[in-house]
């Protein structure tokens, strides 16, 4: 801003000032002297007329001057801006020269001098360097249709497995069936079916509310036909939700994990479906809008969490898989109503945390056959010792399928109506009972063992007295028990190995146990 040609231009301006600043008294005095006194009245005119002139070029002048002064002020930030640039491409451009040999090195070295006192300039290699700059965010970053920041995470994971005895679903079993000898007693295989993709978004703020939306979704929706349709899977939904968040207050709603059971086992061998999902875990992922207050202060915040829910229904066997049919709970003009009061240490590596939920669901069956379903949970996370900690849930109810936790028939009814009207009404009826606890032990931030055991079932008398009267409920298990254990090794934190170990016991109405087994190893590249 100090060069010769601004201080030319500068220089010029102030004599152009001073020029059309003169009075016009003074020129009208020095042509006096000149003309004759017919001459004046002409004289005076043409100095009035030029009068108004100066006075219009004046303001014009001081138009220009504030023009000029924005341009400046424009100007200096685009150079205090590349100037700071400055900095970090050089030593880029250092870099990739000392590897290459190219010229970038020495315009590298004359970029760092202006950015140590020397004035900068833009030419057209800072322009290619900020042209550069901005390519390289593009390419790096998630770009989003708004101004706002979105970002992309998943986890591909590939799922090695072997299973003994027979179960239900070769990569993700959840009961174990009766053996039959005409089938293998074992079997291996691999599936990447329950990789993640997912999105997070960061909105605007809105009635002081920061505000932010989740999209998750897993491959585990069904299975396509042709080739590698046993591996591969169909996308679906997992999570979809948008939240408000204030200082002490949030407000949620989409497609959620039940507040009311708020815990999950740690298995990288049951991602897609939690673990103990048939075994005392409910975990039903469900159409949700809740709020949650906050309060703090004292040795144990509180929160409190009030919701209403719309969950998903057994009875929805139908021919046509598109065609929605209303369950019970929307069949009866209400949703499913919840709340949870938890407790928490101020601790923030590990927390304490102890809550207590109530739920209840009104559901109403073909034939306005009407049942109250409820459900009492408690649900705990305790660290017992330095790098331990003991969590899990307890639950008990009734007319609570829709959310798991208790084992389903292995079997699709061969009359979807009387199955809608009188065999799940009857399943509602029945009295459930289910919880799981994990004993974690985090040696360091590579190496974590997990223990864990869960179990689900109804009321085993009622169910047989039931299938008496329904052979379907015959095929329903009674109760299910699961137990795993496992080992997960991070040698970085994108990059994660897993082996497990895992045992199903599934009870029915009369005779034996069935039992199986499944060993398993898990490689994930979290993104």
């Amino acid at each position: 801003m100090n060069s010769p040609f601004y201080r030319g231009i500068q220089h010029g301006c102030g004599l152009l000032c001073v020029l059309l600043l003169a009075s016009p008294a003074t020129f009208a005095q020095s042509q006096s002297t000149l003309v004759t006194p017919g001459e004046q009245p002409e004289i005076a005119s043409k100095i009035d007329r030029l009068t108004k002139s100066l006075e219009q070029t004046q303001v014009e002048l001081a138009e220009s001057r504030t023009e000029i002064q924005q341009l400046r002020a424009t100007l200096q930030e685009v150079l205090t801006r590349m100037n700071a640039i400055a900095p970090r491409s050089a030593e880029e451009a250092a870099q990739s020269g000392s590897d290459t040999g190219t010229p970038q090195a020495s315009s590298a070295q004359s970029q760092a001098e202006e950015a140590h006192g020397k004035p900068a300039q833009i030419s057209q290699d800072d322009w290619d360097i900020l042209n550069a700059r901005i390519e390289e965010q593009r390419q790096t970053k998630v770009e989003s249709g708004s101004k706002f920041r979105v970002k992309l995470s998943g986890i591909a994971l590939f799922n090695a497995f072997g299973n003994f005895g027979q179960v239900d679903a070769a990569d993700l079993p959840s009961i174990a069936t009766p053996h039959n000898p005409d089938y293998s007693g074992g079997t291996v295989g691999a599936s990447v079916r329950q990789s993640i993709i997912g999105l997070s978004g960061v909105g605007p703020v809105l009635f002081g509310a920061r505000t932010s939306a989740d999209l998750q979704m897993d491959f585990f929706g069904g299975l396509p036909s042709g080739y590698s349709a046993t591996s591969s899977g169909l996308a679906e939904v997992r999570l979809a939700r948008i939240r408000f968040d204030w200082k002490n207050t949030s407000a949620v709603a989409g497609m959620d994990y039940p507040f009311f059971s708020p815990n999950l086992p740690t298995t990288y061998m049951s991602v897609a479906v939690p673990g103990f999902a048939s075994a005392g875990n409910l975990w039903t992922w469900t159409p949700t809008i809740r709020v949650e207050q906050r309060f703090s202060g004292g040795l144990w915040p509180l929160k409190i969490e009030v919701g209403l829910l719309d969950p998903s229904s057994t009875t929805g066997y139908a021919a046509n898989s598109n065609v929605r049919i209303p369950s019970p709970t929307e069949s009866s003009r209400q949703p499913t109503y919840a709340v949870r009061f938890s407790a928490s240490t101020k601790s923030e590596d590990n927390p304490a945390v102890i809550g207590v939920s109530g739920v209840y669901s009104p559901q109403r069956f073909l034939g306005n056959y009407e049942v109250a379903g409820w459900a009492a949970t408690l649900d705990w996370k305790i660290p017992l010792f330095p790098r331990t900690q003991l969590m899990g849930e307890f639950f008990t109810g009734r007319g609570l399928d829709g959310f798991g936790g208790v084992p389903l028939s292995p079997l699709r009814p061969v009359n979807p109506a009387y199955y809608a009207a009188v065999t799940a009404p009857e399943l509602a009826n029945l009295g459930v009972i289910g919880g799981w606890s994990q004993f974690k032990i985090k040696v360091n931030a590579r190496n974590e063992f997990n223990i864990a055991a869960g179990t689900g079932g109804r009321n085993s008398s009622g169910l047989r007295e039931a299938a008496l009267s329904n052979s379907f409920l015959a095929s329903v298990p009674a109760r299910n028990q699961m137990l795993f254990a496992n080992y997960i090794f991070r040698p970085r934190s994108d990059l994660l190995f897993s082996a497990e170990y895992r045992r199903l016991r599934t009870y029915e109405i009369t005779g034996s146990p069935n039992s199986a087994g499944q060993i398993g190893l898990a490689v994930g590249f979290l993104f």
